[in-house]
């Protein structure tokens, strides 16, 4: 293994990234503006969106008239979108967990969630209950710290406040291990319009894996999904053609969309995305998946 001092790139000063980004053919204008965006969002978390602009990828040069201001409005772009979509998966998520509580509690007891015989693999159900004690041992909820004081900290909670606490993620993982044969398995698919739990579940892994990325402040617009949601080819409920790539953001936004529109009635996701996309139509949607007839979509209609 080399050693790290061999590493060749080594960090340079704020006027020397500058520099070097002229050289590389961008336009910076106001040198002043740009060194205040490297300070505030960095060199390497703009450089995924730079890329776009690049006629020369391995040599990093810029097409002929990409400015400095070109590459923040589409940084500006992104976070908006993340924002929006960050706000439409919270949604999602809080449906998720009520359903999680409400029906295997009703029907498997209120600890449902600790018994080894309602899950496929006891692997994964004990890798759960590991995650589900660490956010029980670091949360300040009330709700927990009143029922410990009350009740004691030998027992987990019962469901109703335990699975309040636990990660987007932790609660994909606990429903995709549940017993298939399970009737709340299926009733909470049914929740969400999708035909069965093979459905809800490749669509949570998909949710999940944007969660994450917004999460982490990371580019989301062109995105291609490495675990992309199971295409709905059969629905009563306005959905999208099959996509000519289904690894893409507009696969993945529809989706969120198709579940959104179920749980939040009303909700405003479809217009707010349509306002932003008209409003930066410098974007080339067409690298997030977008068909040239997304908005005769019956879901995006």
């Amino acid at each position: 293994m080399a050693d790290k001092s061999d590493y060749p790139k080594k960090i340079i000063s704020f006027d020397k990234q500058i520099e070097r980004l002229e050289k590389r053919g961008l336009i910076i204008s106001d040198k002043l503006v740009a060194k205040e965006f490297l300070k505030n969002i960095s060199y390497f978390r703009l450089q995924g969106f730079w890329w776009e602009y690049q006629k020369d990828k391995e040599n990093h040069k810029f097409q002929e008239g990409t400015t400095f201001e070109k590459v923040i409005n589409l940084y500006t772009f992104d976070r908006k979108l993340r924002l929006l979509i960050f706000d439409a998966i919270e949604r999602i998520e809080i449906a998720l967990r009520i359903k999680m509580i409400y029906y295997p509690s009703i029907e498997l007891g209120q600890w449902w969630f600790e018994d080894e015989i309602n899950f496929f693999s006891s692997k994964f159900h004990k890798e759960s209950l590991d995650e589900i004690d660490k956010e029980l041992s670091r949360t300040k909820e009330v709700f927990i710290e009143s029922h410990y004081s009350k009740y004691g900290n030998e027992n987990r909670p019962p469901a109703y406040k335990t699975l309040e606490v636990i990660s987007f993620g932790c609660l994909s993982k606990l429903y995709s291990n549940i017993k298939n044969e399970l009737q709340p398995k299926k009733r909470i698919a049914t929740e969400f319009n999708l035909p069965n739990f093979n459905y809800l579940r490749s669509w949570l892994q998909s949710f999940n894996i944007v969660r994450n990325i917004i999460a982490h402040h990371s580019r989301l617009w062109n995105r291609n999904l490495d675990f992309p949601p199971k295409f709905l080819y059969k629905t009563n409920h306005p959905f999208i053609d099959e996509p000519t790539n289904n690894n893409s953001l507009y696969h993945c936004l529809s989706c969120i969309l198709f579940v959104l529109n179920k749980v939040s009635t009303g909700n405003s996701l479809k217009s707010k995305l349509i306002t932003l996309i008209e409003e930066n139509d410098f974007v080339q949607i067409s690298e997030m998946g977008f068909p040239d007839n997304w908005r005769d979509q019956k879901l995006w209609k």
